[in-house]
């Protein structure tokens, strides 16, 4: 592995090691900022998003780039007679792979604990919904209502891993992958005299709804967007016409809620970088912040690039490193051109 992908691994897992679950983003924000802080104006909002702006203030174009900074995990709804947290999920998980799973909670104390599913023996083969689970931290009642509450986050505790050659493993890659691309952007792009304005947007909330890009593209008013999130890359199962590779590049967005000419320019600066990527065709919305911002004020050209992700929503997310510079080269090749 080269210098630079080894410095791209190491701010991805800066980033990934900082919790940020939807509302409770502050130490993932912390961590973003310091990242970013060298190369724009920095200031955060109401709803916490990260906000840096960058090149000409005066410019009649204004580029906002989005990625989210929180990532799935729970919420302790109560502890329950026995010592365990009762917990419900903040966005969707993959459960199938939640049982055993070790975790972290956040409460007055950082607890360790493991996520259990009681049983009575019978239809052990089901998995039941992530509400009907619970964590065991190993501790009684009354120890556990000494050291946690109800509304205290829980995450996955999972060290972001180094795989073969330029693939890393972590829980939060979705979308830190993201965040890293525009921190990645921002690297690339500094020094240079830019023809537009640029904000770069870490927003929060995107697993329960968004709220953090529908606000922060509101106050931006941005005349185009290019929302950044992972998408899901092959593996065993999946439909190979809806997933990206793997070292396969950038997927593009190609939907209705989506600026067609804003694709054909990516696609045209792909071509003129020699990068991989693929058409990420959709026949309607995209489930990503770019729908929000489409619809921002009265309506903002936007564009979508995803970069694939295998184990999407567990606690072992794979990216590979190459997608994630690619896609850093691709929006700042993007930027360069808007004048």
């Amino acid at each position: 592995m080269d210098r630079d992908m080894e410095k791209l691994r190491n701010l991805i897992f800066r980033l990934c090691a900082a919790p940020g679950g939807s509302g409770e983003e502050s130490s993932a924000l912390r961590a973003a900022r310091k990242e970013l802080e060298p190369y724009g104006t920095i200031r955060t909002d109401a709803l916490g998003n990260l906000i840096a702006e960058m090149g000409s203030p005066d410019a009649e174009e204004h580029v906002l780039l989005d990625a989210h900074l929180d990532q799935i995990g729970w919420i302790v709804t109560r502890i329950d007679s026995a010592g365990f947290l009762r917990v419900g999920p903040c966005g969707g998980m993959d459960r199938r792979v939640l049982p055993g799973s070790p975790v972290r909670v956040c409460g007055r104390e950082t607890l360790c604990g493991i996520v259990c599913v009681p049983s009575d023996g019978e239809n052990t083969d089901k998995v039941p919904p992530v509400d009907k689970m619970a964590v065991d931290a190993g501790l009684s009642k009354e120890e556990a209502e000494r050291l946690a509450a109800p509304g205290d986050r829980v995450f996955f505790a999972c060290e972001p891993k180094q795989l073969i050659g330029t693939r890393v493993s972590a829980a939060g890659l979705d979308d830190r992958a993201g965040v890293a691309a525009l921190i990645r952007c921002a690297q690339l792009l500094a020094g240079e005299k830019l023809g537009c304005r640029l904000t770069i947007l870490c927003s929060t909330r995107e697993e329960i709804g968004g709220q953090g890009a529908v606000t922060g593209a509101f106050a931006a008013a941005p005349t185009q967007a290019i929302a950044v999130d992972v998408s899901f890359a092959m593996q065993p199962g999946a439909p190979e016409e809806n997933c990206g590779t793997l070292g396969g590049g950038p997927m593009i967005g190609v939907a209705p809620i989506l600026d067609r000419k804003m694709g054909e320019t990516l696609f045209a600066a792909a071509r003129r970088l020699n990068l991989p990527y693929k058409a990420d065709v959709m026949g309607g919305k995209t489930g990503t912040n770019s729908d929000a911002i489409a619809v921002s004020r009265a309506g903002v050209r936007t564009a979508l690039l995803s970069i694939p992700q295998r184990s999407m929503h567990t606690p072992a997310e794979v990216v590979d490193l190459r997608d994630v510079e690619n896609t850093a080269r691709l929006l700042a090749e993007y930027v360069r051109g808007v004048k």
